[in-house]
């Protein structure tokens, strides 16, 4: 099931209050969850076909100057509650550096402009497949030096990412990035020259074409 931003924000925030709750005289925290598609295709025929999803919680707790962090892949209660304890207990053995802390409140952001780092790429496997074929095709019809490929990959995901601190910070995004990507070789023996072509971007209106990756991929080859 897929985490929400708000549920994002109670969570940084439950970890915050753990913190002080167990003595921190501040705390940090951040949550991200990341999922994608990656296709790829050699000689014609599909290789890879893999769904990726990550989250991540970390954690750094103070007890003054001295600092300890901590992380886990888990986002329950329980996991959160065994992170901070972690953070903790590594910052009450710790020695104290004049550099740690959170940054000063006047510098924190409190107006968030919408980079526009985010859009949805709606491509199912069997349709990047297609566009990893077109890529790979362009690249072995663009010259008959071309002598072998090591495939073609189209590559899409995004997710989202909160932090916040005990100074009163709250903030975070939503990404995407997405890619096209092509790798031929040219000649034989002793000759032989690889090179690669690859486009990406957080849009996917923005990506180069398949054939445009694939043909530049096998004219830096040749």
């Amino acid at each position: 099931m897929s985490v929400t931003s708000s549920d994002f924000d109670l969570i940084v925030q439950k970890a915050l209050d753990k913190a002080k709750n167990l003595g921190a005289s501040d705390a940090a925290a951040s949550v991200s969850e990341s999922s994608g598609l990656v296709v790829g295709v050699r000689q014609g025929q599909v290789e890879t076909i893999e769904r990726t999803r990550d989250r991540s919680l970390g954690v750094t707790v103070y007890r003054g100057k001295a600092r300890g962090s901590a992380s886990t892949s888990d986002l329950s209660p329980e996991a959160l509650a065994e992170t901070v304890e972690a953070a903790w207990n590594i910052a009450r053995y710790t020695a104290e550096d004049d550099a740690a802390g959170l940054p000063d409140q006047d510098d924190l952001a409190t107006d968030f402009k919408d980079l526009k780092l985010y859009k949805e790429w709606q491509i199912d496997p069997n349709q990047a497949t297609e566009l990893a074929l077109q890529a790979e095709e362009a690249a072995l019809a663009y010259s008959d030096k071309i002598t072998n490929t090591e495939g073609a990959q189209i590559d899409t995901g995004g997710g989202r990412f909160v932090m916040a601190n005990s100074a009163g910070f709250l903030g975070g995004y939503q990404f995407s990035r997405h890619g096209i990507s092509a790798s031929v070789i040219a000649g034989k023996g002793d000759a032989m020259q690889r090179d690669y072509w690859y486009t990406a971007n957080r849009y996917p209106e923005r990506l180069e074409s398949p054939q445009a990756v694939g043909e530049k991929a096998a004219r830096r080859s040749v």
